[in-house]
């Protein structure tokens, strides 16, 4: 699986476990930054992590900021983009087998490195199992606001 990979300057330290950790299972990963700890504003790498999963139908992508909260909310801007906010490995599962999620994000304020490593284990673990599910992301997809 190909992975786009951004966050802040308030997960910087996630993001490079979590580069590391996908790198470590045989994922690829493009590291959209930021690299250091300098202030920048979320939703500018909320939007290069989201045009490069639109663009790349295979590709997944996780934002990582302080809370989690901003990046899915920006991210959730974009049309075909299903970002959730994910705080443990139960509702990473149900976001990919319910909502057919194809952005992971969370808070490195919020969870912690083993925590994250189990997020991101049950989003790889899981899939999208369509059915009853299929006509509920029809309805997400066709919401125009």
């Amino acid at each position: 699986m190909k992975f786009y990979i951004a966050t802040d300057h308030a997960g910087v330290d996630l993001k490079d476990y979590t580069v590391e950790l996908l790198k470590a299972k045989g994922h690829e990963v493009v590291d959209l930054g930021p690299f250091d700890k300098e202030r920048v504003d979320y939703p500018d790498y909320a939007v290069k992590v989201s045009q490069s999963v639109l663009a790349d139908a295979t590709s997944q992508g996780i934002l990582i900021c302080g809370s989690g909260i901003g990046m899915s909310m920006a991210a959730n801007r974009f049309h075909g983009i299903r970002a959730a906010l994910c705080h443990d490995a139960y509702t990473a599962q149900v976001a990919r087998e319910h909502n057919d999620a194809n952005i992971l994000c969370f808070g490195e304020r919020i969870v912690g490195r083993g925590v994250a490593e189990s997020i991101i284990d049950s989003w790889l673990n899981s899939s999208f199992e369509g059915g009853r599910h299929c006509g509920r992301v029809e309805k997400i997809e066709s919401i125009q606001g």
